[in-house]
């Protein structure tokens, strides 16, 4: 079985979208062709006005996928904010060649969003809710051997300044350095405060069964041995508890030799901000990682040149895993 998670930047077909979508086909199939993966959990799908229906549609995904293998995969997506349509941007989607048998969008489900209240403001004026930007999309897989494997696709929030009332010029400048300092604290609270539902989220499936086969896939905006990371992995060492050990999640791109672990370039700094995580029973089916990052441009010099790139400047990342003969035989 082959798991991948792949951000593929915002992608749209619509008028609104900054490259030739045809453009963007000639590259982006290739990639998903080369993943070749059996489910696959896929952040920034945009979805798209169609002319006489109510609700948007994934028909950029629809024309990406036609004639490949995942045309006729199951599909689950989140939703947007109001719990039923597609959101315009960044949807979460996850395509399995496995059933999917269940999917459970999670957001501010286990955890109350935190509460902001603005520095300078009175302590008797109201403090606001720091929503999350995205829900996780949980989805379980039934197997051809009859076990379920539970996937986590997660998008959790970039460290880029979040709005502030009053506070901002333009997309990328501020009036005033308090004011980004207080964007730039809501976004590492969303991304850290998502961290602990998606712990949360997997102490319940664990709760459930012990030996749940999980896997978390997606783009993490965090570095290995970030707050966001410990708070998903729960490692023993932070625990402090040998009998805690079962419930922690292994980074499975460790296993990359160092030269050629980053997922996104950054000014020249290579970083590995898209992750796969398994449970320590999925972790005994574990065979090898690859990330596609041979073609990958620089994120900061393509925005530095007003430029938008025509693949992603996130690479996939796939992992390889072998569930048994029963699995292979289905195939």
């Amino acid at each position: 079985m082959r798991l991948a998670t792949f951000n593929l930047e915002s992608l749209d077909d619509s008028a609104k979208s900054h490259v030739d979508f045809s453009t963007r086909v000639s590259v982006l199939r290739p990639a998903l062709e080369r993943i070749d993966a059996d489910i696959i959990c896929l952040q920034e799908v945009n979805a798209q006005h169609i002319a006489g229906e109510h609700e948007r549609k994934l028909r950029a995904l629809d024309r990406l996928v036609q004639g490949t293998r995942y045309a006729d995969y199951y599909r689950a997506t989140s939703s947007g904010s109001n719990g039923r349509a597609l959101a315009d941007v960044h949807n979460l989607v996850t395509l399995s060649v496995y059933p999917v048998i269940a999917c459970t969008e999670i957001q501010n489900t286990l955890l109350a969003p935190p509460m902001h209240r603005a520095p300078g403001r009175a302590p008797a004026e109201q403090a606001t809710p720091v929503s999350f930007d995205r829900p996780l999309l949980l989805t379980r897989h039934q197997l051809p051997d009859g076990k379920t494997l539970a996937v986590i696709n997660v998008h959790l929030r970039a460290p880029l300044a979040s709005p502030v009332a009053d506070q901002k010029r333009g997309p990328f400048a501020w009036r005033s350095v308090g004011g980004w300092a207080e964007g730039f604290y809501l976004s590492a609270l969303k991304r850290e405060a998502q961290a602990l539902e998606l712990r949360l989220l997997v102490e319940e499936l664990m709760a459930t069964d012990p030996a749940a086969l999980i896997a978390v896939a997606g783009d993490f905006n965090a570095e290995d041995w970030t707050a966001t990371l410990r708070l998903a992995i729960a490692a023993e060492e932070d625990l402090g508890a040998a009998d805690l050990a079962a419930h922690s999640l292994i980074v499975l791109d460790r296993a990359l030799p160092a030269d050629r672990r980053w997922s996104v370039l950054h000014h020249g700094r290579p970083q590995m901000l898209d992750h796969i995580l398994a449970s320590h029973a999925l972790y005994g089916h574990f065979r090898a990682i690859e990330v596609h990052n041979e073609g990958l441009g620089d994120e900061a010099l393509g925005y530095g040149k007003a430029m938008h790139s025509a693949a992603s400047y996130h690479a996939p990342v796939v992992a390889a895993f072998d569930l048994g003969s029963s699995l292979s035989a289905a195939g």
